[in-house]
């Protein structure tokens, strides 16, 4: 089947075959790991390495999301190697609120996997914050869209017929 066959609803089935809906709750992280705005480059470089992950809201005192680093802006702002250590800028003398990106796309918890997907991948960009009432509530990547395909490939592999040829071959 084709991609554009399927339902516009992600689904999964539990062990009896009914159809159970894959929702932003269902794959967004929740546990999240977040970092003030006060809190310098060095910081945000051990968060994302301890915890292996790519994206780091930034919250205020108020828990309120105020912007995003991600590796890249890491990346982008660590000061080369290269350079004369006098010259260098040190990973403690960058605060995130001068690297953040402020201009954060987020989704709503009630917004479909679909559309969250879509968004993504038309803007190119790697996780949306996911917020109920103004909160943050979780975090959804594009890592786990991939878990998402895989599931649905997995599913595929189990209802389609075997086809003998292929199995010869192989």
């Amino acid at each position: 089947r084709l991609v554009s066959d399927w339902s516009s609803d992600v689904c999964s089935s539990d062990l009896n075959g009914a159809r159970i809906m894959m929702t932003l709750d269902t794959i967004m992280s929740t546990d999240l790991v977040t970092i003030r705005p006060d809190e310098n480059l060095a910081a945000a470089r051990a968060l994302m390495h301890d915890k292996r992950i790519h994206h780091l809201p930034v919250v205020d005192d108020q828990e309120e999301l105020v912007g995003l680093v991600t590796l890249t802006n890491v990346l982008a702002a660590t000061d080369s190697f290269l350079r004369d250590d006098d010259s260098r800028i040190h990973a403690k003398e960058i605060v995130v609120k001068d690297m953040m990106v402020v201009d954060v796309a987020t989704v709503d918890e009630h917004a479909s996997l679909r559309q969250a997907a879509l968004f993504l991948e038309r803007h190119r960009i790697g996780c949306l914050p996911v917020m109920s009432d103004g909160k943050l509530k979780g975090i959804i990547t594009d890592t786990d869209f991939v878990g998402v395909a895989i599931n649905l490939l997995e599913q595929i592999e189990e209802t389609e017929p075997v086809d003998e040829d292929l199995e010869e071959a192989s």
